[in-house]
């Protein structure tokens, strides 16, 4: 099965595409450009978060609304990054011995479903 995802590089570089091989656990993954449709081997140490997304357009206008519980996604964190963005959402756990973790949005109406954030580009992590 194919993700649609967004790569946020620590460079600033932004790259729409999809995947089917990512696994929190392994160092690189496949993948497939949306525009050139070609394949590459991503390292994650190059990267600061991949966004699983429902759509690559999303809604540019659209305001994410931290301030709503969601339940049985876990605790609720602020993830402020070394390039100084912050996202607030819900996480079932994280460690400094694991590469990332997943974070799921905080709000239910966001085009992106879940990002898996790169320790290594985080700044702070603190539960809210």
């Amino acid at each position: 099965m194919q993700n649609r995802i967004v790569l946020h590089y620590c460079d600033h570089r932004i790259v729409k595409g999809s995947t089917g091989d990512f696994f929190p656990d392994k160092q690189w993954f496949h993948f497939t450009d949306k525009d050139t449709v070609e394949t590459s081997r991503v390292d994650i140490t190059k990267l600061k978060g991949i966004f699983f997304v429902k759509d690559y357009g999303g809604s540019p206008e659209y305001q994410e609304q931290y301030d709503g519980e969601r339940k049985g996604l876990g605790k609720k964190v602020k993830v402020t990054f070394k390039d100084g963005e912050a996202i607030i959402g819900y996480t079932t756990g994280f460690g400094p011995h694991k590469p990332g973790f997943f974070l799921f949005s905080s709000d239910p109406n966001s085009n992106t479903e879940k990002i898996f954030v790169i320790i290594a580009a985080t700044e702070e992590i603190i539960f809210v």
